[in-house]
């Protein structure tokens, strides 16, 4: 991992960036049919990566992943993308990208991150202390996404009398 860097994505990324994020839903056996369903969500677009905070990690100079976010409503910020090129899932690339994540939001105003998970990526996101908030149903019946919560200024202490 040691020619490996994260910047921020440019308009001219947004081909690389929706193959990535195609090919990443993909890697969980979702049909050809449902990735042209959800062809809208997966495609990353110029006018996307102005408006939102889109970074790729580079890896011997080849994009291999990214993530994205915005803000959503006043000290709310969303997730929204969060995919590794199928080769590399399961190596600690998603680590280091939620890792960068954490490290730009921290010094600001945001006191809650939320992100629409596919189901296959709960166990991701729950390592990184979110919380299942809600299901949410899809264009698909009976399919529902988990809306997850992670609180960024709750300081819990244990109660001593």
């Amino acid at each position: 991992m040691l020619d490996m860097k994260i910047i921020r994505s440019k308009k001219t990324d947004s081909e690389k960036l929706t193959e990535i994020a195609k090919k990443a839903k993909a890697f969980w056996g979702y049909s050809e049919e449902l990735i042209k369903l959800w062809e809208n969500d997966l495609t990353i677009t110029e006018n996307y990566i102005k408006k939102s905070k889109t970074y790729h990690i580079e890896k011997d100079e080849t994009i291999i992943g990214f993530y994205s976010f915005f803000e959503q409503e006043p000290k709310v910020v969303c997730l929204d993308n969060v995919f590794i090129k199928p080769d590399y899932i399961g190596k600690g690339f998603g680590r280091i990208l939620m890792e960068d994540f954490f490290k730009k939001i921290k010094k600001t105003e945001y006191d809650r991150v939320v992100l629409n998970s596919d189901p296959n990526a709960v166990s991701f996101y729950e390592k990184f202390g979110f919380g299942t908030l809600m299901l949410e149903p899809t264009k698909i019946e009976g399919r529902f996404l988990p809306v997850m919560i992670k609180n960024l200024k709750l300081e819990i202490s244990t109660f001593k009398p």
